[in-house]
């Protein structure tokens, strides 16, 4: 699903709002998510999963078209872990409500 879809659904879902509210919604999440990761925060969010940085150490690779080593620098990446709730209704074991 992308960000328009997303943006098209919700404003499905719940058609008393603007679709242009909806919008200025889902930027401020992903925006404050982002913030918060670039300064090194982590985000959860109860039942769906919590994101954090990751920090990758410089190294040495190989270019695979021409063999030649690389010299990569060190960076940061975003890591995602699933919840609880999250994995259990991806694999149908959904507790019984």
């Amino acid at each position: 699903m992308t960000k328009s879809e997303l943006i098209a659904r919700l404003s499905e879902r719940y058609p008393y709002l603007y679709q242009r509210d909806i919008e200025r919604i889902v930027n401020t999440v992903f925006d404050e998510i982002t913030t918060a990761l670039s300064r090194g925060d982590r985000v959860e969010l109860r039942g769906f999963g919590s994101f954090s940085v990751r920090r990758r150490n410089a190294r040495v690779g190989r270019n695979p078209r021409t063999g030649a080593t690389v010299k990569v620098d060190e960076k940061n990446l975003p890591f995602f872990k699933t919840g609880k709730e999250l994995r259990e209704r991806l694999n149908d074991n959904a507790p019984e409500a």
